[in-house]
Parts: structure tokens; C-alpha cells; sequence
């Protein structure tokens, strides 16, 4: 078995696929099927002996590729667990015959339905074909034939190119002039597809994320609904995502699963994919967006946060198994049919280094710029946001009390920052917060549903009463341990009071206790589980696992 790793690390693909490569290489080992990898990168854990049977570190080229095909005749191919870098060379390798050639069998989604996902175009047909709901949209062969289209859309469209990474070429347009500057970029980063899709932008309504798995037999589950917290426009990769998804109703939460499984029945998708809808905040219209018929960012993020097995499970299916066949290793009972139910928050926030890309635009857009990001687990949303804020490593303690919480500024500023889509911007929203900047104004500024603007508001007034009454919280039993529940940690609070972080984690100790440790058993603790997947939160008494 031929498996096509990511190759070196690089925006939009970096250690994700280290994951679900290693993850696949091992479910195949376990069926005792010789595996052979091609990736460049021996930084990964993939190319370690302890996986492949053999690894070529070559470039990811459809040329190096058909080599070790032609050295080691494989009978199959897995092209899912490598990002687009994957993909785009195993649908080079079937358009140029090579496949068909040595006699490979692509395990997993056919070629024709990861071209039918991936080219704009085809998918948009495919989606209609099939009363799949897509935003008013038409590809587009040139420069010019794309501006006519915008024009008959109708401003602001959002221009997409297929086959893509990290939204590369991708822009948003809010009239003629900013397309005509634009738009030959997104023709300079079109991949395998010459063309463009214009469509409809649909500014600030919501974007939510399902992550399908689906069988050879047709049946599929839902593993995960992730919320962004930034509104269509701003790319995923770039955005704070939730889950579970934490503002959508029952129904809206359905009807968003049942086209996300549709989708995958439409592109025959043999093992996971993540499927992107548009969501109108004000009523139940929604629209499918794209989908990745292969593991990416977010089915990993989604995999960390369940804790179902992704890539592995994909990989199984790949080979032939279906759902029912496979057991959830967490609980060593259920099925993998059975869907995740999760009774705690994962926040996953980017990490930007932008200063190291002079010239570059502090500014959040269509096209991803993260260099990579942080997931964090809580008992409760201002637990999981604050506990992430701290493992981003950029020097601040939480949403509150850093340095740019207390920085001198304009209130102008702090809006403009907010407006323009800086990176943190769950910082700034709390600056303005404290500044008495309203919620409402802070919405209509960013697109942020205000479900999550209240929980920043909630931190700000917590913080702040903490500041207001100084050492005297230290005889405050419940007000600490409510600031310990809301993520705050002892630094955090220490500042706030004037104390000493140590002295403060002695006294919070006597009065708070320690945080319990829970476990993570993807059925919400309805099974035992057997795992050492473990977090720390002071939102419980007991412990899960013996252990003191």
C-alpha cells in the first residue's frame, strides 16, 4: 500500500498531517499490509521505522511519485492522509494514466468524486443536481469573464480558486475596483483547474463545520460540529473555532447534518471529510460552501476534540470495513457508528507570526496566515478561551490582565482593530469591553454572534471586580473558586490584586483546593472509558481516574 505524505511543513499544512499519516500507516500495519510512505520530511513521526515499511523521502511530484510506483508496484493507493499536496498528485497520477498504467486501485474516495469536491465548478453542478442549497455562484475561465459575472452576482462576491491550499488567491471584493485589482492573483494561484468560482459573499453570517464519516455501504455519522466564532469570511484556518457548536438550535443543528451527509453520499466518499455551511444568524437558510474529502486541519482538530479516531478509522474504512465493523477504542464497547457526545468545551485559537512576513497585512481575510494553533479543554467556554489565550505564548495571562488589556490606547483604535480583523481579536474585544463599548456595537463591527461576546464580557466584569476589591477577595472562598472555574489563573489573579503569583497559589489552595482531573470518553461518561486522555478543570469535584 502507496501512502502520499504532506511533505515539508508550510502554512495551512503542517504537523496535522504528521497525525493522520501516522494514524494510517499504523491501521494498515495492523491488517499486515506492507506500507511503503513518500515524504521528504523525516522531521515527522511517519517516516520513523516504527510505521512504513519503507519510506522514500522524494519531493511530492506527480514524476517522483509515478518512480516509486514504477520501483515498487503497489496494489494500492492512499492519497487522504497528505492534505491538498496529496491530493493534487494522486489526481495528477489518474488524469495522467499512471494509475491505470501500473494497475493501482485507489483505496478510499474515487478520484472522480475528490474532482467533483475540489473543482468549484463541478461541485457547484454536483450540488444542484442533488437540491443541495450553494450560494449564488458561476466559475469563471478569465479575468474578464469573471468581473461579468461579479457584476451580474451582484456586490460584495468573494472570489474562490480550486484545488487550493490555504485559501491562496482567495479574496473578497466589496466593488469593481477592488476586483479589478485583485483578481489576477486569483488566476496566478489557480492549481490543476484554470478557473475561478465568483460567488456571493455572504458577510457575517455564521460558519459551522461537520466532520462525516461515511462506509463503502453508504452509512455515515456526524463526529463533530464545530463552530467558528469569526463569520464567513475569514478563513478557517484563521478563525477561533468551538466545539461542540454552541449557538445553533436543535434543528439548525440537524439540517446543517443532513446536507453535510448528503454531500458525502454525492462525491461516493469512502472514509472522512469536512463539510463547511453557511449559516444565516437570523433565520434557517444556510448554504454548503466546500467540502475536503480527505483529513485535514479541522479533522484533526476534530479528532483531539472527540477523541474518535479520525485518520485511523478512515483508514480502516479505506480498506473495506464499515462502521458497525470497527469498535471505539476509548470505550472498547460502542461501534464507531456511535456519534461523539462531548460533556466539556475545546477551543481551538491560531497563533500568527506576522512580523515575520514583512510587508505582510495585519489583517484577517479569506486567505489563511496562521503558522499554527492551540486547543484548549474546559469544562465551560470561559474556561477553554482563557486556558488557550495562555498556551498561545505571546505574553498574555488569559482574555484579561495582559499587557494589551492594560495598554494606553484610543477607544478609535481599539474599534479600528476590531473593524479591520486584527489577529486576537478576542483581546481587543475585551479592551473595548472594558473601554464600555457595547456589545452590540462590537457585533455589528465584527460579525461575532454576541453568545460569545457575552462570555468575553463576562471575564471583563469578573476581572475587573476582582481588581476593584484587591485582597479582600482573599476571604472570598466562592469568588475564587468562581474565577477559578471561569479559567482565570493564579497570575492572573495575583495581578489583579497586587499579590505575589506564589503567595496567591498557596492561599488559593487552602481556600480553592486543586482542579480534578476528568477524562475524555467521547460518549459524555454514558460508558467507561479506557484511555489516559486526561484534562485538568477546577468545573468538577471528583476525579475520573484514581490516581492520588
Amino acid at each position: 500500500m502507496l501512502v502520499i505524505g504532506s511533505g515539508g511543513i508550510k502554512i495551512a499544512e503542517a504537523a496535522e498531517f504528521d497525525y493522520s499519516g501516522s494514524q494510517a500507516l499504523k491501521a494498515i500495519k495492523e491488517d499486515g499490509i506492507k506500507a511503503i510512505l513518500v515524504n521528504p520530511n523525516i522531521a515527522t513521526i511517519q517516516t520513523s521505522h516504527l510505521f512504513a515499511d519503507r519510506v522514500y523521502a522524494l519531493p511530492i511530484t506527480p514524476e517522483y511519485v509515478e518512480q516509486v510506483i514504477e520501483k515498487e508496484r503497489p496494489d494500492g493507493i492512499m492519497v487522504g492522509f497528505g492534505g491538498q499536496t496529496a491530493l493534487s498528485v494522486g489526481v495528477s497520477l489518474w488524469k495522467r494514466g499512471v494509475l491505470a498504467k501500473y494497475g493501482i486501485k485507489v483505496l478510499g474516495t474515487p478520484i472522480e468524486g475528490i474532482e467533483v469536491a475540489l473543482e468549484r465548478g463541478l461541485f457547484r453542478e454536483a450540488m444542484y443536481r442533488n437540491n443541495i442549497p450553494v450560494p449564488p455562484s458561476r466559475p469563471a475561465s478569465t479575468p474578464t469573464e469573471a468581473f461579468d459575472i461579479a457584476k451580474e452576482i451582484g456586490f460584495p462576491v468573494i472570489v474562490r480558486v480550486s484545488f487550493n491550499l490555504g485559501g491562496g488567491g482567495s479574496f473578497t471584493a466589496w466593488d469593481e475596483e477592488e476586483f479589478r485589482t485583485k483578481i489576477h492573483k486569483a488566476f496566478a494561484h489557480a492549481g490543476l483547474v484554470k478557473t475561478v468560482l465568483v460567488e456571493k459573499y455572504l458577510h457575517h453570517w455564521k460558519e459551522i463545520e461537520y466532520e462525516i464519516m461515511r462506509d463503502r455501504r453508504g452509512n455515515s455519522v456526524a463526529v463533530a460540529c464545530m463552530e467558528n466564532m469569526d463569520p464567513m469570511g475569514v478563513h478557517t484556518g484563521d478563525s477561533v473555532v468551538v466545539a461542540p457548536c454552541q449557538t445553533l438550535t436543535n434543528r439548525e443543528y440537524y439540517i446543517g447534518r443532513e446536507s453535510s451527509i448528503k454531500v458525502a453520499s454525492v462525491i461516493g466518499l469512502v472514509g472522512e471529510c469536512n463539510v463547511q455551511i453557511a449559516l444565516d444568524p437570523v433565520s434557517e437558510r444556510h448554504y454548503v460552501i466546500e467540502t475536503n474529502p480527505r483529513m485535514s486541519r479541522s479533522s484533526a482538530l476534530a479528532s483531539k476534540a472527540t477523541g474518535y479516531p479520525l485518520a485511523y478509522i478512515a483508514a480502516k474504512l479505506a480498506l473495506g470495513y464499515t462502521l458497525d465493523e470497527l469498535v471505539n477504542k476509548i470505550t472498547g464497547k460502542t461501534s464507531t457508528l456511535f456519534e461523539p457526545s462531548l460533556d466539556y468545551v475545546v477551543v481551538k485559537i491560531p497563533r500568527w507570526d506576522l512580523e515575520k512576513f514583512p510587508g505582510s497585512e495585519a489583517r484577517l481575510g479569506s486567505e489563511m496566515m496562521s503558522v499554527g494553533e492551540v486547543m484548549a479543554i474546559g469544562r465551560n467556554l470561559h474556561e477553554a478561551i482563557q486556558k488557550a489565550i495562555r498556551m498561545l505564548d505571546i505574553g498574555e495571562p488569559g482574555v484579561v490582565g495582559g499587557p494589551l488589556y492594560h495598554e494606553d490606547q484610543e477607544v478609535d483604535e481599539v474599534l479600528e482593530a476590531l473593524k479591520n480583523r486584527k489577529p486576537y481579536w478576542i483581546l481587543w474585544a475585551a479592551k473595548a469591553i472594558k473601554m464600555g463599548v457595547s456589545i452590540d456595537e462590537i457585533q455589528r463591527l465584527t460579525g461575532v454572534d454576541r453568545f460569545f461576546l457575552r462570555i468575553i464580557e463576562d471575564i471583563v466584569k469578573l476581572y475587573e471586580e476582582i481588581r476593584r476589591r484587591g485582597h479582600g477577595i482573599l476571604g472570598d472562598i466562592e469568588l475564587i473558586q468562581e474565577a477559578k472555574i471561569r479559567g482565570f489563573s493564579d497570575e492572573q489573579i495575583a495581578r489583579a490584586i497586587g499579590m505575589d503569583p506564589g503567595e496567591f497559589r498557596s492561599v488559593r489552595i487552602r481556600l480553592a483546593g486543586i482542579p480534578a482531573v476528568k477524562q475524555i470518553d467521547t460518549l459524555a461518561a454514558e460508558y467507561p472509558a479506557q484511555t489516559n486522555y486526561l484534562y485538568t478543570t477546577y468545573g468538577g469535584v471528583d476525579d475520573d481516574i484514581e490516581f492520588r
